[in-house]
C-alpha cells in the first residue's frame, strides 16, 4: 500500500511542497533568495570556488550527454536574440570595442613583462646575452 492510498497521509515530497509553498506565502520569495546566498557563501568559505568550478563541470558534461551540443547552441542563440531585443545590436558593438581595448591592453602589459624579464636576465647572467 502506497502513502497516497492511505487516508490522511502525504508523502515526503507533497509534506516538503506544500511546507515550501506555506514557507513561500508566509515569507516571500527574498526570503529563499537570502537564505540561497547565505547558504552558497557558507559553502564556499568551507569548500572553496573550486568546488563550485567542478560541480558546474560535471553537470554541463552530464547536460551535454543527455542533451547534446546542438541544446548549447539553441539557448545559446535565444540568450543572444534576448540580449539584442532588450539591450540593441549597440550593445554588442560596444563589448566587442571594450573587449579588443582589453586584449590590447594586456598584450602589451605581456611585452612589458617579458622585456623586464630579459632585462633581468641578462643583469644576472651578462654572458648569455
Amino acid at each position: 500500500m502506497s502513502a497516497k492510498d492511505s487516508k490522511g497521509q502525504m508523502s515526503v515530497a507533497e509534506a516538503g511542497r506544500k511546507g515550501g509553498e506555506a514557507v513561500r506565502n508566509e515569507r516571500g520569495r527574498e526570503f529563499y533568495e537570502t537564505i540561497g546566498r547565505k547558504g552558497g557563501a557558507t559553502v564556499k568559505a568551507e569548500r572553496g570556488r573550486a568546488f563550485y568550478e567542478e560541480i558546474g563541470r560535471k553537470g554541463g558534461e552530464t547536460v551535454k550527454a543527455e542533451r547534446g551540443v546542438k541544446f548549447y547552441e539553441e539557448i545559446g542563440k535565444k540568450g543572444g536574440d534576448r540580449v539584442k531585443a532588450t539591450r540593441g545590436s549597440s550593445f554588442y558593438e560596444e563589448i566587442g570595442r571594450k573587449g579588443g581595448q582589453k586584449v590590447k591592453q594586456l598584450i602589451e602589459e605581456g611585452k612589458r613583462a617579458a622585456r623586464a624579464a630579459a632585462e633581468a636576465q641578462a643583469l644576472l647572467h651578462p654572458s648569455k646575452a
